[in-house]
């Protein structure tokens, strides 16, 4: 099995701190988030700048793509979400009813509403294909900042620094909480949507069964004690990634749960963002103000 092992780009983004990078769709394209108000599009396989945004009023935390590229969302320290035209680089929606920083956002499927979840401890719904500025729905179970959150094609995902996980099946229309014992920082479902990867502050990352809540197995290795960090799943459900404040990526084999690499970064800083490209053995990350490629030397094996 292929895994990122080198570094072959450093994007050098001159954005101030990068706040999120994410990967597009298919993995072609990426967005950084600046703490200079801009969130920026990249080709990062090749190292290029393709296009700034700009609309923001402070820091950008959070923005997503579209499902056919056309459209970019965004959140911010403003308490702004914000929709982006992505050819022309206009801001042609501004949606301003959170009462505090927005910290995550995350388009449907379908990629006709924008889901956004803030320190004001809700997690507000917008119809991009409206006029109207006002959320059709609004997510208020959690106590505490809404930190991040995720959307399949029927369920969506929250934590929250209540220290709990809510799935909310759009189907039945139910919602389910688990309780993970500290605040909780990032959630991916995994691939085959059966189960739940979370990262929690000052402890081990928890997998999670979808259904019955049951821990499945735990990852441990990495520092994580003061800040944000993401984790994620590589491109086919078999290893566990996460940033860790040491400067490294630990990346553990889903099933053992052991450490089966670092990737070293060079600087004792903390890697707080990464996402892993959808169908390829390429991972992205963010550390300080650049943004790092990682690709593999070796055949990806099916």
């Amino acid at each position: 099995m292929s895994l990122p092992n080198q570094k072959t780009q450093t994007l050098e983004c001159k954005q101030g701190a990068v706040r999120a990078i994410r990967f597009n769709v298919d993995g072609n394209y990426c967005l950084s988030c600046g703490s200079d108000k801009t969130i920026k599009l990249w080709n990062p396989l090749r190292g290029l700048h393709l296009k700034t945004y700009t609309g923001h009023g402070y820091e950008v935390l959070d923005a997503q793509s579209s499902g056919d590229n056309s459209h970019i969302c965004s959140g911010g320290m403003d308490k702004t979400v914000v929709l982006f035209d992505v050819s022309s680089g206009q801001a042609i929606r501004k949606y301003r009813d959170h009462a505090g920083t927005v910290n995550c956002v995350s388009f449907n499927e379908e990629s006709t509403v924008i889901l956004s979840g803030s320190i004001d401890c809700t997690v507000k719904v917008w119809d991009v294909r409206s006029r109207k500025n006002q959320p059709i729905q609004e997510l208020n179970e959690a106590k505490d900042s809404v930190t991040v959150v995720q959307v399949s094609d029927h369920e969506i995902l929250t934590g929250s620094a209540d220290s709990r996980v809510r799935r909310y099946d759009l189907r039945i229309g139910r919602m389910f909480s688990d309780f993970v014992s500290k605040p909780v920082s990032s959630v991916r479902f995994t691939r085959d949507g059966q189960c739940v990867l979370v990262s929690s502050l000052g402890v081990s990352l928890k997998l999670l069964d979808k259904d019955s809540g049951e821990l499945l197995n735990e990852y441990s290795g990495h520092q994580n004690s003061n800040y944000k960090i993401d984790c994620c799943l590589n491109h086919k459900d078999t290893h566990i990634l996460s940033g860790s404040e040491d400067g490294h990526i630990y990346i553990w084999d889903l099933l053992e749960a052991k450490v089966s690499s670092k990737l070293d970064h060079e600087v004792r800083k903390t890697v707080h963002s990464l996402s892993f490209h959808p169908s390829e053995p390429v991972l992205i990350s963010a550390c300080a103000d650049k943004v790092y490629v990682w690709e593999s030397n070796q055949p990806d094996q099916t």
